[in-house]
Parts: structure tokens; sequence; C-alpha cells
């Protein structure tokens, strides 16, 4: 049996209003060299059944989202890993994109992240400033902190690096992109876009938004140790 080339791997927690955007993402690709591996944390409503339609889905019942992609990433059969929310559409380019870079000698890529809904232009703004003006710059000095909703990592640094901290549940990301730098170089590529659910910030609202985030960036960068008071917005 051919392995594919990507694993596609979604932690989903009661994910039923959102999930099929995850899965039209997915079917537009022009990339087909896939496969899709959903990691459900014990979901009440029908995630898991819609998930089956597109995914092999995998129950890890009270897993945190580390510990459901490090599953997922055990699963996997493709040499790249692709991290995907379950509120998250990729653009139809973007698997290749990622297949491409992590081919030819980047070790790590991440791309823009924009709002799935209709926002204000202020959200989109923010959202641009954080996912592609800091990403960049944090790439460019060093200190990669790639966002879990659309990155790709190649398999076997994944598994050199132990993968995702199971004691994290915010910043995980960030600390894995931290670590995998140490193999090769990240790319931000510019076509690998996504959309994902703004429902959080729109909760949350923008000034709030913006303090936790800063809050914890310094909490991990100093301390090591980022929040684990994450509200569950669904």
């Amino acid at each position: 049996m051919k392995r594919p080339a990507i694993s596609v791997i979604i932690p989903t927690l009661n994910e039923e209003k959102y999930i099929h955007y995850a899965q039209e993402g997915l079917a537009s690709q022009a990339f087909r060299d896939f496969e899709v591996i959903v990691v459900d944390g014990g979901s009440r409503d029908r995630t898991r059944t819609l998930a089956k339609k597109f995914a092999k889905v995998i129950l890890a019942k009270g897993a945190n989202v580390s510990r459901s992609r490090n599953i997922g990433a055990r699963a996997a059969h493709g040499k790249i890993l692709m991290f995907l929310d379950g509120d998250t559409k990729l653009s139809p380019g973007t698997l290749a994109e990622y297949d491409r870079a992590l081919n030819n000698g980047y070790v790590a890529a991440t791309g823009p992240i924009y709002p799935l809904e209709k926002t204000k232009r202020r959200v989109r703004m923010a959202y641009k400033f954080v996912t592609v003006d800091l990403i960049r710059l944090s790439i460019m000095f060093g200190v990669p902190s790639l966002v879990g909703a659309n990155f790709a990592v190649r398999k076997d640094a994944f598994e050199r690096v132990h993968g995702f901290n199971e004691s994290y549940i915010t910043s995980e990301d960030w600390d894995l992109s931290q670590r995998v730098k140490r193999l090769g170089k990240i790319a931000y590529l510019n076509k690998a876009l996504a959309l994902t659910s703004a429902r959080r910030t729109l909760a949350w609202g923008i000034p709030y938004y913006a303090k936790y985030t800063l809050k914890n960036i310094v909490r991990y960068n100093l301390l090591k140790k980022p929040s684990s008071d994450y509200e569950k917005v669904r």
C-alpha cells in the first residue's frame, strides 16, 4: 500500500457546527496525496459522525490538544505532518505549498490565517498583524512561533523533538516550533492560506485577546510556564 505524502491531523472537541469547513477545504485541494486523521477528545455532539465522512477518526476521550496531536502523529503514515484545527478551512493550494517547501530543504512551514467569518476590518487587521507580520518576524529573529491551526512539519523532525509537550494546553505550538528550529530552516509561505473561526477573538474582544496573548508570550519565553487557563469557546 502506497503511503501518503502528507498526513493532515485535526484535534476536535464539539466541532459539529464547524467541521464541515475543514472537510470543504481539504476536498478543494489540488494536491491529493494525503490522508486525514481526526483525533476527538470526547465530543458530545455529532463531530465524530461528521468527521468519519472524510477522515480516520480516533477517540481520545479527555485528551488535551497537545496529546491529541501526538496521538494523530503516531497514527500518521505521511512523511509530512500538517496540523489543522477543526474550525479551519484551507485554501486550495495550501497542501501543495507545504509539500513543495518540506521536500526542498525546510523542516517546517506555516502560512497566513484570516477569519472565517465576515468580521470588521480591525479584526482582519489584527489577524494579519499576528499571523503574518509577527510570525514572519519571529522566524526572522530565530524564535519561530507557528500557529497550531495551520502549519506543517517533517515527521522525522517531529519525532526527534518528541512531539508536543502534553503538559501544555497553550503555547504548545510555539514550544514545538522553537524546538524544531534546531533541526533546520522554517519557511513562511504566503500561499499556504487558512481561514479559521474568529469566535474566540469575537467573544473575548481584541483588547482582552491581545493582553492574554502578550502575557502568555512573556510567561512562555521567560518562565516556560504558559497559561493553563484557556476558556472553551464553542
